[in-house]
């Protein structure tokens, strides 16, 4: 079975299309151990829908299932498209919802499923934290400097909230953020929905439209705030194909 690897702003994803519906987190597992596997930040299956384009399965690198992850959509998208699973302007169905997304000649756009806010704002560790979901949870404090940024930290909030964890700067009018994601528990070099909570605080705060997000990756994605939804669209690349001649499960 031929599988690829694609990166979309600093996160990689493993990706194939079949035409069965199972449980394939061993496989996550074993295809994104960056040891002894292909390594990557996730597995994505596509499968047929009767109503959408596809619906996937997501996983993260520890074989857990995922609700949503926003550079893995726009993996997705251009992985339907590029397979000729879709055209340009498509509709897929996630354990959050169904995602739209679009192909353009400069990056690849996803919308995700309607935000919420999760509680009011809070104190702990020194720290204010806000609290959404953007398709998974989302923790998010702002600080002057992500040096700040503390793992240990991070890991006992991700298990106490069952969240993700973000920190986040803004300068010059620009996002920083840097995300601890659960699932691979650790710090990954970005997570699309977890800028995308990063963004609302600032959508809710400050009443912005749009602004440039820079993750640990350094990679460009530009989040857009429109009718109570949020967009996503960066660049996405696909990096190689191979043939894994394991069991698909």
């Amino acid at each position: 079975m031929q599988i690829s690897k694609f990166s979309a702003n600093g996160n990689d994803f493993i990706i194939f299309h079949t035409f069965k519906k199972q449980d394939r987190s061993d496989l996550a597992k074993k295809l994104c151990n960056r040891f002894e596997g292909v390594g990557a930040d996730g597995l994505i299956v596509l499968v047929p829908h009767e109503s959408y384009d596809f619906e996937w399965e997501f996983y993260n690198s520890d074989g857990s299932s995922a609700f949503m992850c926003g550079n893995g959509s726009r993996a997705a998208a251009y992985y339907a498209y590029i397979n000729n699973l879709a055209d340009k302007k498509m509709s897929f169905l996630t354990l959050a919802g169904v995602i739209e997304a679009e192909i353009f000649d400069d990056g690849v756009e996803s919308m995700l499923t309607e935000p919420k806010k999760l509680a009011e704002e809070f104190d702990e560790d020194g720290f204010s934290w806000s609290f959404y979901d953007t398709g998974v949870p989302h923790l998010v404090t702002f600080v002057e400097d992500l040096e700040r940024f503390d793992k240990k930290l991070c890991a006992k909030m991700r298990n106490k909230y069952n969240a993700n964890v973000n920190f986040a700067s803004l300068k010059d009018n620009k996002l920083f953020v840097r995300t601890f994601e659960r699932g691979v528990e650790d710090e990954t070099k970005a997570c699309g929905t977890g800028m995308a909570a990063c963004f609302l605080n600032q959508v809710l705060q400050k009443n912005i439209d749009s602004i440039e997000v820079y993750p640990k990756s350094c990679e460009k994605l530009t989040l857009t705030h429109k009718n109570r939804r949020l967009l996503l669209k960066g660049e996405v690349r696909k990096v190689f194909d191979t043939i894994y001649y394991g069991e698909l499960s």
